[in-house]
């Protein structure tokens, strides 16, 4: 993992400065080098929380999901009512009809998720095996990561605060997205 000293950073007790953790040093903005280390950060919490997601639904019995296949079947169980194809592209925040269409196909397949059709609208739902097997997830999940995380109310405040921020930075990426695709 490249490191980089650019940018003003808080000494250790011994004044020393810290070198900085990013993904790419040639990335690292004097105006914010702190978003270097945040993206660093984002990917490896990226794969990280996309590895304990297929893991805990292997364990759950659900075995060969892609982390996409993971999270189209929770929240197609969201709140127990159908989605449309365009509600989870759109909840999910992803682009590409065709990769949640397919995930959707595969869950179809495995008898986790059903399609129903109300006039020109197809509707997609969890069926009794697919929440029995999020059912499991969710045990699997309590005692695996939930316990272990032993959170207070003050982590639980930070916590909040860190969803918060990504929510607004997620806004802030999309913005740049949209800015970059019309350059």
């Amino acid at each position: 993992m490249p490191r980089t000293r650019t940018g003003p950073r808080q000494g250790n007790a011994s004044g020393s400065e810290q070198p900085r953790i990013v993904s790419s040093a040639h990335l690292v903005s004097p105006q914010s080098a702190e978003m270097s280390e945040f993206e660093f950060g984002l990917i490896v919490a990226g794969n990280a929380f996309h590895r304990w997601i297929v893991h805990c639904m292997s364990a759950a019995g659900l075995k060969d999901l892609t982390p996409l296949d993971v999270l189209v079947l929770h929240h197609v169980t969201h709140r127990a009512r159908d989605k449309r194809l365009a509600d989870i592209c759109f909840i999910m925040n992803v682009e590409d009809t065709h990769l949640i269409n397919y995930s959707l196909k595969k869950l179809q397949g495995l008898g986790v998720v059903a399609s129903s059709k109300n006039g020109k609208e197809v509707t997609y739902a969890a069926t009794d095996t697919g929440k029995a097997y999020v059912e499991r997830y969710r045990a699997i999940r309590e005692a695996c990561l939930i316990n272990a995380l032993k959170a207070d109310d003050a982590l639980n405040r930070d916590i909040g605060e860190l969803a918060r921020l990504l929510r607004v930075l997620s806004g802030v990426y999309d913005q740049a997205a949209r800015a970059a695709a019309s350059m």
